[in-house]
């Protein structure tokens, strides 16, 4: 490997190379490496048509002893021409050197699979490079985040206020835009790590919540969505237990004995509900003899709703005693409370009117 002194006025620097972000400070460093122990390793550069030069790698060692006034800078001199092969080798040293940050890896990746003059698959790359092939998709990922996000992206995985990692951004790449780069700023002002990130994908990506309420979530803080993803998985382990404990008693229940009986069984502990009609309405849908099954789900949460009643002077006046740390967590509850009933009372409006307009349709019906 021939290393020749070429003058530093004679070279270019490739605007199109993978590596286009340069600390300042790390540059200064360089400069002052160079200044005391000169230059350790050359740069590649390639021979153009014009009688010039253009850099392959080594764009700082460049720039910093062209800063220092250096005449000349020592350079391995290539005649290659073909440009995958030369961005191919660019992508390889700097895939070595530190400051090659995330989003210039995945734009780099990006490039040589989807550029025309590349076209490269995954696993060409992922031989050419010596990189796993899940290595290269993760890295791709990121390139679905908006550019104030991509802006925030540092390499490593230490957790740093303002920035983001790897690691933290990609339990959210499957989310929709519009919750994805939220959650992603959201992340990264408020240092979560990235179990927390995980909760919170977890919580967004369940269907049974409405868009309306992930939208009003994006409203809060980190500490606030975990909170909510607590509080959310809670009751969801609970509705399952409870599914699960109606079901075995539905199937312990002697033979003619309908689901609605066994909800109102006399082993079950009293619980003081709203008024139920005197006489139960006839099975809206469902086979001729059994309960209807939209009618169970009815009776079962009616006898797991108290009856309504006022709140007593002495727990408004509790509230006086809730501490200032405390508000924003007591806010979140009852908002997840107004959130539950207001989805309930939608639901069941809705049904209320397809039964009021069946009632309307039957035969003999004014």
């Amino acid at each position: 490997m021939d290393i020749t002194e070429l003058a530093i006025n004679l070279i270019d620097e490739d605007t199109d190379q993978p590596r286009y972000q340069f600390a300042e400070e790390s540059l200064q460093e360089l400069m002052q490496s160079i200044e005391e122990l000169g230059l350790l390793s050359p740069i590649k550069v390639r021979t153009m048509p014009n009688g010039r030069y253009k850099i392959i790698y080594g764009n700082r060692r460049y720039k910093a002893s062209k800063m220092l006034g250096r005449a000349t800078i020592p350079c391995i001199v290539s005649h290659v021409t073909d440009d995958l092969e030369i961005y191919l080798e660019q992508v390889a040293e700097n895939l070595t050197r530190e400051g090659f940050s995330p989003i210039e890896e995945a734009e780099a990746f990006d490039k040589l699979m989807n550029d025309g003059r590349f076209r490269s698959s995954i696993k060409f790359l992922s031989n050419k490079l010596g990189k796993p092939e899940a290595y290269i998709k993760n890295k791709c990922e990121l390139l679905k985040f908006s550019s104030a996000v991509k802006k925030l992206i540092v390499g490593g995985t230490e957790i740093r206020k303002g920035c983001l990692t790897e690691d933290q951004l990609l339990p959210l790449k499957d989310l929709p835009m519009e919750h994805r780069d939220p959650i992603a700023l959201i992340v990264a002002r408020d240092e979560l790590p990235v179990s927390d990130v995980k909760k919170i994908a977890k919580l967004f990506k369940d269907k049974e919540l409405s868009a309306s309420t992930k939208d009003k979530l994006l409203l809060k803080t980190g500490s606030g969505l975990i909170e909510t993803w607590s509080v959310y998985e809670q009751n969801r382990k609970e509705r399952i237990k409870a599914d699960a404990e109606r079901k075995a008693e539905q199937e312990a229940a002697p033979p003619g004995t309908g689901s609605a009986d066994a909800g109102n069984s006399s082993e079950q502990p009293a619980v003081k509900t709203a008024a139920a009609p005197a006489k139960a309405a006839a099975p809206v849908y469902g086979a001729a003899g059994g309960p209807a099954l939209i009618q169970s789900n009815l009776q079962h949460l009616l006898a797991s709703i108290p009856a309504y009643e006022p709140l007593t002077p002495k727990v408004m006046r509790s509230i006086e005693q809730v501490q200032h740390d405390d508000c924003a967590g007591f806010i979140d509850t009852i908002d997840q409370l107004l959130d539950s009933l207001e989805q309930y009372a939608a639901e069941w409006s809705s049904v209320k009117e397809l039964v009021i307009t069946k009632m309307n349709a039957a035969p003999g019906s004014e």
